[in-house]
């Protein structure tokens, strides 16, 4: 049970008011912007500071994913909102199923419309990770601005009991949601333009973070050859002509070959690269991509 008279706001970075902006609501609109414009280019050498933990916690992720484990992104409000989108862009973009997944507390409808009390609630974080039959194999980001909130620490705390391995994301160092991660992701985001509004700077801070996470997980299982996402579904024309693209890319085909040889393929990239690559039949370059875990570039040795 989390106490939270000692989870004090007051001293929070992240509700500190912003020096620059006292008459905020006196500026132009053009001062406001320029402020808020050199704030937001502070985010990126905060981030900076964070990488080496950042990659400690992507290495616990491509671990998980090996061992048929998976992500698991929770949050409340922003927080948890950025983790449902960084969760289901990866369907599309890598063709995951529930490999990487985003909780928001208080359920779908809080993505849309917050839900008043979710976030203080340490039952709902376990009820939650109950009905996602968290394993040992997956991994927990829990993520929160202040790194006081509820929910996430709770989320953590029972992962823990689940042996499953936890990260924590926050904006402020040496916050309580620190003290229940294998891997504490901390960047200071300093006091937002517009007091305590975390979906600012702080938000930003989180979603590119989220953004290194996923993006460099699924480069290490094997999802990319190149820089290209090899592994995307071609689910609409648009997508269908990129999908063209990455295998002209990949192999140094014509438009024709590649558009044939996805129809044979079934519009998968990968196999129709390794058939060109390769020579071989769709079921050959299916077969060596299993055996050789995703990975392209081991297909060809």
């Amino acid at each position: 049970m989390i106490v939270m008279d000692k989870i004090k706001i007051d001293n929070l970075k992240t509700e500190s008011r912003n020096p620059k902006t006292l008459n905020l609501d006196t500026m132009s609109t053009v001062e406001l912007l320029r402020i808020m414009n050199e704030e937001d280019q502070k985010i990126i050498d905060t981030i900076k500071d964070a990488l080496p933990q950042i990659e400690k916690g992507i290495q616990l992720v491509i671990r998980a994913l090996n061992q048929k484990g998976r992500l698991i992104y929770m949050g409340a409000g922003t927080s948890g909102r950025l983790g449902i989108l960084d969760a289901v862009e990866c369907a599309p973009t890598f063709s995951t199923t529930d490999e990487v997944i985003g909780i928001i507390a208080g359920g779908d409808k809080a993505f849309v419309k917050a839900v008043e009390g979710a976030e203080d609630s340490e039952e709902l974080a376990v009820k939650d990770l109950e009905n996602a039959r968290i394993s040992e194999n997956d991994v927990v980001v829990a993520i929160a601005a202040s790194g006081r909130t509820p929910y996430a620490i709770s989320a953590l705390e029972h992962a823990k009991k689940m042996n499953a391995k936890c990260i924590s994301i926050t904006c402020n160092k040496d916050s309580l949601l620190s003290k229940y991660a294998d891997v504490a992701i901390e960047v200071d985001a300093g006091p937002e333009i517009l007091t305590g509004s975390t979906r600012l700077k702080a938000g930003t801070c989180q979603k590119i973070i989220l953004n290194m996470i996923s993006t460099a997980s699924m480069v290490g299982i094997g999802k990319v050859y190149g820089n290209l996402m090899v592994d995307m579904k071609a689910t609409n024309l648009k997508l269908v002509q990129r999908a063209k693209r990455i295998v002209m890319e990949s192999t140094g085909c014509d438009i024709d070959t590649a558009a044939k040889t996805l129809e044979l393929a079934d519009y998968n990239s990968k196999v129709a690269i390794v058939m060109i690559l390769t020579d071989i039949t769709k079921e050959e370059a299916s077969r060596q991509i299993a055996e050789n875990h995703g990975f392209i570039r081991k297909c060809m040795e």
